[in-house]
C-alpha cells in the first residue's frame, strides 16, 4: 500500500549550486520520522543546481525535482511545486539556505493544532533577526511598512519564504508574478485566517541574491496597487450549500 504523504515541502531554487544539496539534507533530517516529500523546483538554473540535486535522489528517496524549461520567477516556481504536491499541507522555504528547516515542524504544528480556527489557512514566518546587509533590510522595512498600512494584512515580514499552509487555500488564490510576497493579504481576501510565527534566519552560504534593492522595491510598489484592486473586488459567499 502506498504511504499517505502528510506534508509536501516546496523549495524554489535558481542558481543555488552549493546551497541546494545541503538544504535538502537538512530538510530530511528535520522531517525524519514524518511522512513527507521534498519538491525542489529548479527555475531554469544556469549552474549545477539541477545536477547537484539529481545526485541526491538515491540518498533521499523523498526528493522530487521539477525543472522549468524557462526562467519564470519565484512565484511561478512555488505554484509549480504546490500543483505537484501530494499532501494537503504544504510548507515552503527559499532555496538559498537562509531559512532554517528546523522551523518547518513548528509552523506545521501551529497550523494543524487541535484548537486552530476552522478557517486558518496559513502560518507565515517572521524573520526575528535578519542576516542580510543593512541596505537590504532597510528596503524591506520600507516596503513592508507601506504594504502593511495599505493592505492591513498584519504582516511585518511578507518577504519571508518560510510558510506552512493548506494546499487548497493556496490554490484558491489569484496568481500573478511576485504574488508570493502578498500571500497574507491574498489569504485574507479569500476568507482564510493567517497567523505569524517568529523563525530563524541565517547568512547565505554560497551564491548571491537574485534581487536588487531598488528592483524589489519598485516591483512591490507596482504590485501593491494590483493587490489593493483585487481586495476591493472581492465578494465572499459566506459558505455554500448544496440542495
Amino acid at each position: 500500500m502506498t504511504q499517505t504523504i502528510e506534508l509536501s515541502v516546496v523549495v524554489p531554487a535558481k542558481d543555488e549550486s552549493g546551497n541546494a544539496a545541503a538544504l535538502a539534507r537538512e530538510l530530511a533530517a528535520a522531517l525524519d520520522g514524518r511522512s513527507y516529500e521534498l519538491i525542489f523546483v529548479d527555475d531554469a538554473s544556469r549552474d549545477d543546481t539541477r545536477a547537484e540535486l539529481a545526485a541526491l535522489k538515491a540518498e533521499l528517496p523523498a526528493l522530487r525535482i521539477i525543472g522549468h524549461r524557462q526562467n519564470s520567477g519565484q512565484s511561478r516556481a512555488v505554484r509549480t511545486g504546490v500543483w505537484a504536491a501530494r499532501a494537503p499541507i504544504v510548507a515552503t522555504l527559499d532555496g538559498d539556505g537562509q531559512n532554517d528547516p528546523a522551523d518547518i515542524p513548528r509552523l506545521v504544528a501551529r497550523l494543524t493544532r487541535a484548537d486552530a480556527p476552522s478557517n486558518l489557512g496559513m502560518i507565515a514566518g517572521k524573520r526575528a533577526k535578519r542576516q542580510d546587509d543593512w541596505s537590504k533590510r532597510a528596503a524591506s522595512q520600507i516596503a513592508n511598512a507601506i504594504r502593511k498600512a495599505a493592505l492591513k494584512d498584519g504582516a511585518d515580514d511578507s518577504g519571508s519564504g518560510v510558510k506552512a499552509f493548506k494546499r487548497e487555500a493556496f490554490l484558491a488564490l489569484p496568481y500573478f508574478d511576485h504574488m508570493h510576497r502578498f500571500m497574507p493579504a491574498l489569504m485574507l481576501r479569500e476568507g482564510y485566517a493567517v497567523e505569524f510565527l517568529e523563525v530563524n534566519h541565517r547568512p547565505r552560504r554560497a551564491g548571491r541574491s537574485k534581487y536588487t534593492n531598488l528592483g524589489r522595491l519598485a516591483a512591490n510598489m507596482t504590485d501593491l496597487f494590483g493587490v489593493m484592486w483585487l481586495r476591493s473586488r472581492a465578494r465572499l459567499p459566506g459558505g455554500t450549500d448544496e440542495l
